[in-house]
C-alpha cells in the first residue's frame, strides 16, 4: 500500500476515535449539570423548610418534609428514566434493546482497532482509537438522533396544542382531539400521541400517560401541557384559554432560542473552524511531504506527541462546547 494513503487513512481514524471521545465527554456533561441542578434545588428546598420550621409548629414541618421527600424522590425517578440508555434509545426513535447497543459498541471498537492494526500502527495506539470510537461514536450517533427527534417534536407541539383548543371551543372532548392530532400530525409527533391515546385507552389516567410520554420524550413544552391539563383537572376553568396561552409561550420560547442560535452563530462557527484547523492540517502536510509526517507515526517520541495534542484537542473541544452551548 502506498505509504502516503496509509498516513491519510491513519490520520483520518485518529481524528475520528478522538472526536467520538470528545462527544461522549460532552454527552456526559449534560447529566453532570442535571446533577449539579438537582443539587442546588435540594439546597434551596432545605434552606427553605429551615425557615418555615421556626415560623411554624413542627406537625406543619414534619408535613412539608414529607412533601418535599416525596417530591425529590419522584424527580429523581424521573431523571433517571428519562437518563437511562434505554431512555435515550427511545427518544431516539430506536426500538431495539440496550443489549444490541453494546452490541454495536464492541463492533465499532473491534473495527477500528483492527483497521488501524492492518496500518501498522503500535498496538497501544491501536487499542486507544478503538476504545476511542467504541465509546463515542456510538453514543454521538445515539445522542444525535435522539436530539434531532426531539427538536422536531419541539417544532410541531405548538401547532397540535392549537389543534387542541380549536377542538374544546367546538365542544369536543380532550382525548378526541387527542386521537385527532395523532391522525394528522407528522413523525413523531403523531406516533407519540397516538401511544398517549393507547396508554389512555387502556385505563391509564391522562396525567399518567403524559408522564409516559414524557419519558420518551423529555422536553419542557411537554412538561407545561402536562402540568397545565393536570390544574385544570384538579382545579377548573377555562382550559381553551389557558392552552391559548401556553401555545403563544412555547412560540415565545422558540423566537427566543432562534434568536439565541443567530446571535451565537459566530462563536459556534469560529469553534468549528479551530476544532478542525490541526487535523486538516495534519492531513495537507501528510499529503504534501509524507516524509515530514512519516516520523510521527513511526517513532515513540511521535506517537506520544500525537497522543498529546489528542488530548489537548479534547479539552479544548468540550471547553469551547461549553462556553457556546446555551440551554433554555
Amino acid at each position: 500500500m502506498n505509504p502516503t494513503l496509509m498516513a491519510m487513512v491513519a490520520a483520518a481514524l485518529g481524528f475520528v476515535s478522538v472526536a467520538g471521545f470528545g462527544f461522549a465527554l460532552v454527552a456526559g456533561a449534560d447529566n453532570q449539570k442535571l446533577a449539579q441542578r438537582a443539587k442546588l434545588l435540594a439546597k434551596e428546598n432545605r434552606d427553605a423548610e429551615r425557615a418555615r420550621a421556626r415560623a411554624g409548629g413542627q406537625d406543619a414541618s414534619g408535613r412539608r418534609k414529607a412533601m418535599l421527600q416525596t417530591l425529590k424522590d419522584a424527580d429523581r425517578k424521573q431523571r433517571k428514566a428519562t437518563l437511562s440508555l434505554g431512555a435515550k434509545m427511545q427518544q431516539a426513535g430506536i426500538s431495539a434493546a440496550p443489549r444490541a447497543f453494546w452490541i454495536v459498541t464492541v463492533v465499532v471498537g473491534v473495527v477500528v482497532a483492527f483497521a488501524a492494526m492492518v496500518l501498522k500502527a503500535p498496538p497501544l495506539i491501536a487499542i486507544g482509537l478503538g476504545f476511542g470510537a467504541g465509546l463515542g461514536l456510538p453514543r454521538w450517533v445515539l445522542n444525535f438522533l435522539g436530539k434531532r427527534r426531539l427538536k422536531k417534536f419541539t417544532e410541531e407541539f405548538p401547532n397540535a396544542i392549537d389543534v387542541i383548543v380549536r377542538g374544546v371551543k367546538s365542544g369536543l372532548p380532550v382525548h378526541d382531539c387527542l386521537k385527532m392530532i395523532s391522525r394528522e400530525s407528522p413523525a413523531p409527533l403523531g406516533p407519540e400521541f397516538l401511544r398517549l391515546v393507547e396508554n389512555v385507552g387502556m385505563g391509564m389516567t391522562l396525567e399518567q400517560a403524559l408522564e409516559k410520554s414524557y419519558e420518551r420524550m423529555p422536553t419542557s413544552e411537554l412538561r407545561f401541557f402536562t402540568i397545565v391539563l393536570a390544574i385544570q383537572q384538579k382545579a377548573g376553568g377555562n382550559l381553551a384559554e389557558a392552552l391559548g396561552n401556553l401555545s403563544n409561550v412555547l412560540r415565545s420560547r422558540k423566537m427566543m432560542r432562534e434568536k439565541v442560535k443567530a446571535l451565537s452563530s459566530e462563536a459556534t462557527a469560529s469553534a468549528m473552524i479551530i476544532a478542525a484547523l490541526p487535523p486538516g492540517v495534519m492531513i495537507l502536510i501528510t499529503v504534501m511531504t509524507p516524509s515530514y509526517m512519516k516520523v510521527m507515526f513511526e517513532d515513540p517520541r511521535g506517537n506520544m506527541m500525537l497522543a498529546g495534542g489528542a488530548i489537548w484537542m479534547c479539552i479544548g473541544g468540550f471547553v469551547m462546547r461549553r462556553m457556546i452551548n446555551f440551554k433554555m
